[in-house]
């Protein structure tokens, strides 16, 4: 049967809740989607033009479209959720599907036992997790062995097995640390209430499990039972010490999810923090590969749902930093001030951080994953035909058309190459003239390149508008270079990029790091720049007062200078030391007009 024109497909596709599919032409899934209006969604592919390059190259490859119609939203972001970890669409956003988290499971048996397990087995036991990390697990599995006496053997306690005498107390009975249930030493219902507590402490409640505890230290202080109440204290102890480890938020903020997210070009990293009787009994922090510039929220919807589905949450709540839809069924909290907003910028922290110690991790696993990552990016942000791996850019500093200088600075794999900076005094230019100073040090640059058969950059960037551009470019035409070489101007007030011969500026995510290395050249060409003009001014104004003096000129002047350092030392120099820089003639009016 012939696959139906896509034109077609998108006229009968219902205006419902659901998942939609796109296939190309070889029936390999390339995007799966949820939507509210399935109709509306999926046509809105079709009638525009897409500002990012890959939603046009995935657009072009679908040749049919599949679509699964489900009763809510709250199903479709479930479906889509499942069908994304399933197939790994080549267009849908990375999600890992981690199975091998640890549990800690209460087991289903007359005495339940209490232990660790990466294994859920569905025989009526429960399971309290997933845990991020095992050492959480083995915290809490420590505590609650200080605090009850519950067995760790895995027999069968029946009733009619331990009437009949079919086991014997172990080692664990005499150390303490079981009560010996297996030989009826121990009632059911006291068991039973010890699991009930520890079913509280696992869930981050530590208030019944201490309440019982104070209770029953007093009943035995009154009692005169000291040692029985000094192990309770002892407990009660352990307790407080675990609970002061928690981050405490509120105590009123109880069973709620915490989400925020933060991206950069080609990742999302979203946080998770779920709270629990005001203290935080997890965080989870989950890295996201981009594959369609999805925005922030796109990341955050679908985060949302992978990771309450991954730990299983129920918490009827979510505190996010903006707007979601996520279902009918969860309240979304958007908190602008307090102990609320407190927790969501916590959370926020804690996702910049993990990337932070992503880079961290990349460039000591692989140093150069970075800097490729970064040339590409570059070479696709500004449309060059190769990766910029050398950058130069020229600044001009005339204060005041004064000492007109320029400067070029020099960023090797994105990082300033300090030894090949370059400063330039201005030759052939009378004035302030900045866009015929451009032309000048641009020329001289790449005619002395040229000359001596040095490597010349890939990318070339003019701090300045349209005018300085059009002057540098007029120096690449000169030395035949244009075309060779990439030359972007960038202008400071809007942070605005111009190409030769286009009058409409490219404009760059203010976030984007392509646009954070155009900056930081800029910046440090400024720098460069300002310093250079500024020495030669303060040369300038010495050498000026030196030439005051009647019979010293521009030279005898810069020979004392460089000799002296400053006009304050050759004020204070001898005759005989002047003599050895000037002569006698010369070193006799200086230091006459010093200390007469």
């Amino acid at each position: 049967m012939d696959v139906p024109a896509i034109e077609i497909q998108i006229k009968t596709l219902p205006s419902s809740p659901g998942v939609y599919q796109y296939y190309d032409k070889n029936g390999k899934i390339l995007y799966v989607g949820k939507a509210k209006n399935l109709k509306k969604r999926v046509s809105s592919y079709f009638n525009k033009k897409h500002d990012s390059h890959r939603i046009g190259v995935m657009v072009k490859k679908i040749k049919e479209i599949r679509h699964i119609v489900v009763n809510s939203e709250a199903d479709a972001l479930l479906l889509e959720n499942n069908l994304i970890k399933k197939y790994q669409p080549r267009f849908n956003v990375m999600l890992k599907d981690d199975k091998t988290y640890p549990w800690i499971c209460i087991k289903n048996e007359r005495f339940p036992r209490v232990f660790s397990t990466r294994r859920l087995i569905k025989d009526g036991s429960e399971y309290y997790g997933p845990f991020t990390s095992v050492k959480t697990v083995n915290t809490l599995l420590e505590l609650i062995r200080e605090l009850y006496q519950i067995r760790t053997c895995n027999y069968d306690l029946s009733e009619e097995k331990i009437r009949n005498g079919k086991y014997k107390v172990c080692l664990e009975y005499h150390l303490g640390n079981c009560k010996g249930p297996c030989e009826a030493l121990q009632p059911e219902v006291e068991y039973h209430n010890n699991i009930e507590q520890i079913r509280q402490i696992v869930k981050g409640n530590f208030k019944d499990s201490l309440h019982k505890f104070r209770d029953q230290m007093q009943a035995h202080a009154e009692k005169m039972e000291f040692e029985d109440a000094q192990r309770l204290k002892d407990k009660i102890d352990i307790l407080e010490k675990y609970q002061a480890k928690s981050t405490v938020v509120n105590p009123k903020i109880n069973n709620v999810d915490v989400f925020s997210v933060m991206s950069d070009e080609g990742y999302g990293y979203v946080n998770f923090l779920q709270l629990s009787h005001g203290a935080i009994i997890r965080s989870h922090t989950i890295e996201m590969k981009k594959k369609l510039a999805e925005s922030d929220r796109e990341l955050l919807e679908l985060a949302i749902t992978e990771i309450r589905q991954r730990f299983n949450s129920k918490s009827p709540e979510i505190f996010v930093p903006f707007k979601v839809d996520v279902g009918e069924n969860i309240k979304v909290t958007v908190p602008k001030l307090g102990d609320k907003k407190s927790i969501v910028d916590l959370s926020l922290r804690n996702a910049k951080y993990y990337r932070q110690e992503r880079f961290k991790q990349m460039k000591i696993v692989d140093p150069d994953r970075h800097v490729n990552r970064l040339m590409g990016q570059m070479k696709k942000d500004l449309r060059l035909s190769e990766e910029p791996r050398h950058i130069e850019c020229f600044d001009n500093s005339n204060i005041q058309g004064s000492n007109p200088v320029a400067a070029c600075v020099v960023f090797k794999d994105g990082k300033p190459s300090k030894k090949d900076y370059r400063k330039f005094n201005i030759k052939t230019v009378e004035g302030p003239n900045d866009f015929a100073s451009m032309e000048e040090v641009v020329f001289r640059r790449y005619r002395r390149l040229l000359n001596e058969e040095e490597p010349l950059p890939q990318l070339i960037i003019i701090d300045g508008g349209k005018g300085q551009l059009s002057s540098a470019v007029k120096a690449l035409e000169i030395l035949n270079l244009r075309g060779k070489i990439a030359i972007i101007g960038i202008a400071k007030r809007l942070e605005e990029l111009f190409y030769p011969g286009d009058s409409i500026p490219l404009y760059l995510d203010k976030r984007s790091e392509t646009l954070k290395v155009i900056q930081q050249l800029r910046n440090e060409a400024h720098r460069f720049g300002i310093t250079f003009h500024r020495n030669k001014r303060s040369n300038a104004a010495l050498g000026t007062e030196l030439q005051e003096i009647p019979g010293i000129g521009e030279k005898t002047a810069v020979e004392l200078l460089k000799h002296f350092r400053s006009v304050k030392r050759i004020q204070e120099a001898e005759k005989k030391d002047l003599t050895e820089v000037v002569g006698n003639a010369k070193a006799t009016l200086i230091h006459n007009h010093y200390h007469s």
